[in-house]
């Protein structure tokens, strides 16, 4: 499977995006904050949703070891 590098942008908008660094600008993922949470955050909000992105990319790493180890598993044939 190839690697795709990928990188957390904020948008012109407040926005924060995740997306390939590929030259392809389409966002993958992107996290609207509103103005409230923002406030709330202290402008921290960029730091959030770097911590809400690498907890997506681990569980989704989980679920691709767990899908090779159920590839691997011997299949019993009664």
């Amino acid at each position: 499977m190839p690697t795709a590098f990928l990188e957390i942008i904020e948008l012109e908008n407040g926005d924060v995006a995740l997306q390939k660094t590929e030259g392809d600008e389409k966002q993958l993922v992107t996290i609207h904050f509103s103005e409230e949470a923002k406030e709330m955050l202290q402008g921290e909000h960029v730091h959030v949703a770097k911590g809400m992105f690498q907890a997506g990319l681990q569980i989704v790493g989980r679920m691709q070891e767990e899908a090779a180890e159920m590839e691997e598993a011997p299949k019993v044939v009664h």
